[in-house]
Formats: structure tokens, C-alpha cells, sequence
């Protein structure tokens, strides 16, 4: 396992993931702006990683696998903890949506490279998009209070239910794409 400057910063990004919880339930007025700073500096923390990794050719198969994992980690808990704090089904459901499908697609790729298969459920522009969106709205719903007249609560849902929704499309892409190259073989 090669530790090197990537692998570094996605074990950080891991380590914000307690310091979030931690964050979130503090009796502190500002906890919000908190949270949704340390989010942000996570999501700061795997665009560089891979970019640097890309850059400076540090590029290993550990930190390919750490990322993602970090990556999901942080998403499935942030959303657990937004549940928690606003049980209505409104965010329960996109939530479950994008917490199943993680799992799915986690599931999916080992079951593909136990088949030698991986390279067809590579990431695609879709889960970019998905991906994009899905961050824009846990650090809007970490944030909650309006902003300069802006509700900020109410766009972290609208953004979180197009998540959800380019969340099963990209699914359903993976989907296909693994059923393709199993009746393929």
C-alpha cells in the first residue's frame, strides 16, 4: 500500500466524517455553518486528491479504491444525520434512494471484477452529474438558513431530488451496461 500525498488527503476526508457528527449536535448556534464548511473542505479535499494524484502521477490502485469509499462514506452519514434532524419523508426517500444506490453499484462492481468485468461499470458523466448535485444539495440542507433572501433549505431539496433522480437513471445505465457484458460472455 503506497501512502503518498492523495492517499493522504482521502484519509483526511475520512477523518472529517466523526468531526462532521460531532459538529452536527453541538447545542452551538453557528453548528450549521460548521458542518457545512468542514463538507465543503471534504469535497475540496477529493478534488484535489485526484487531481493531484492525475497531476503528479501518484496515481495507485489503493487510493482508486480508497476514494470512492471515502467518498460514500461521507454522503451515506451526512444524510443519515439530515434524516435524523428532519424526520419527513421528503428527505428520507431521495436519501434512501441515493444511500441504495451507492451500495447497489458498490455491489455491482465487485460482483463485475469477480468476473474480470469491472471496466464496464466505470464511472460515467451521468454519476459526475449526479455526484455534482447531490454535493450542492447536503451542503445546502447543512446549511439550511436562508441566505440573502434565498431559501436555502428549499433549493438543498430541489437539489437533492434531482440527485435522486439522475441517481436511478445512472443506475439503470450501470445496470445495463453489467447485463450487456454478462450475456456478452
Amino acid at each position: 500500500m503506497v501512502f503518498n500525498l492523495p492517499t493522504h488527503l482521502t484519509l483526511l476526508r475520512i477523518a472529517l466524517i466523526p468531526l462532521l457528527a460531532i459538529v452536527f449536535y453541538l447545542p452551538w448556534k453557528n453548528a450549521n455553518v460548521a458542518c457545512t464548511l468542514l463538507f465543503m473542505l471534504a469535497g475540496f479535499t477529493d478534488w484535489l486528491d485526484g487531481y493531484l494524484a492525475r497531476k503528479m502521477k501518484l496515481e495507485t490502485q489503493f487510493g482508486a479504491f480508497l476514494d470512492p469509499v471515502a467518498d460514500k462514506l461521507m454522503v451515506a452519514v451526512v444524510l443519515v444525520l439530515l434524516v435524523q434532524k428532519i424526520p419527513d419523508p421528503y428527505l428520507a426517500i431521495p436519501s434512501a434512494i441515493i444511500i441504495g444506490r451507492e451500495i447497489t453499484i458498490a455491489s455491482l462492481r465487485e460482483w463485475m471484477a469477480e468476473m474480470g468485468k469491472r471496466a464496464h461499470v466505470q464511472v460515467s458523466s451521468m454519476g459526475k452529474w449526479k455526484t455534482s448535485a447531490q454535493m450542492l444539495a447536503i451542503a445546502f440542507l447543512l446549511y439550511q438558513d436562508d441566505l440573502y433572501g434565498l431559501p436555502i433549505l428549499s433549493f438543498g431539496y430541489g437539489l437533492l431530488y434531482i440527485a435522486a433522480i439522475l441517481t436511478l437513471w445512472s443506475m439503470i445505465q450501470y445496470l445495463r451496461a453489467a447485463l450487456t457484458a454478462i450475456n456478452t460472455h
